[in-house]
């Protein structure tokens, strides 16, 4: 029997025009693409458009701070080995999440950041979702604003790639959604007074009004996969950053917008 709540989803579902019989998903052909930006309404754009008004901008400011101070065993700062961020960082977040050969799987932006303070600072990794790691991603990913998403397109990387595309299309949880039945098949309906958008990770970490705070990309697909009603993932697990760098490609060519702003 399905609880009250799952009746309610299905009902809002239903409601929202987004199709929950099996159906075969059609993917977005890459000239239709289009950033969540060009779904929200002028005066949420306004905010996103203007680094003085755009919240995010706190969290970057934040981000520089820690990006010139000393810490760990070293007493290095990351400025010290990467010099001015402004030109070392440019284009590196279009690029993540990328391969480590070490650990031989790739590993998103925030956790090489972790790498590098365990590695080369022998310092604390900073915890998923605090402020310090959203603020130091937030930094070196506004360094690439408007730079092309390029993904590195190897060998080492396809094999997470499918992995990440075959969650993507996977019907799961107890609604038997996959996320193509959403961002594929119904986007620019609205569910919740929210329109659907296609899942391209153009801006992030990202401020959405809803958190009324900086997240990241991560926090979104954990909350995504909590509405499918599907089993979760803790922050940093490996399906998550392959469904990341999934959708990274899927955003292949689209510019970056850190901090972007969301409804």
């Amino acid at each position: 029997m399905k609880s009250a709540g799952t009746i309610v989803a299905v009902a809002l579902l239903i409601a929202a025009g987004i199709a929950i019989a099996p159906l075969a998903a059609t993917e977005i052909p890459p000239a239709e693409r289009r950033s969540g930006y060009s779904f929200m309404a002028p005066d949420t754009k306004a905010i996103q458009d203007d680094d003085t008004a755009n919240p995010g901008m706190l969290w970057v400011l934040d981000g520089e701070a820690l990006w010139n101070s000393k810490a760990g065993a070293t007493g290095n700062a990351c400025a010290d080995c990467h010099n001015d961020a402004r030109a070392s960082m440019k284009g590196v977040a279009a690029r993540y999440p990328a391969y480590d050969k070490a650990l031989a799987r790739p590993v998103n932006l925030e956790q090489r950041i972790n790498l590098c303070r365990t590695r080369q600072q022998q310092a604390t990794p900073f915890a998923f979702e605090s402020r310090d790691l959203l603020a130091l991603t937030a930094f070196v990913a506004e360094q690439s604003r408007g730079a092309a998403i390029a993904p590195e397109a190897t060998a080492e990387l396809a094999p997470f790639v499918a992995k990440g595309r075959d969650f993507f299309m996977r019907r799961q949880g107890q609604l038997n959604l996959g996320c193509t039945n959403c961002h594929d098949d119904n986007w620019d309906k609205h569910l919740a007074g929210s329109a659907v958008t296609q899942a391209l990770p153009t801006g992030y970490p990202i401020y959405r009004l809803e958190w009324q705070s900086l997240g990241s990309l991560q926090r979104r697909l954990r909350n995504c996969i909590t509405g499918m009603r599907a089993q979760n993932y803790d922050y940093g697990a490996p399906e998550l950053v392959e469904l990341e760098l999934y959708l990274m490609t899927r955003a292949r060519g689209m510019p970056i917008e850190t901090p972007a702003v969301r409804p």
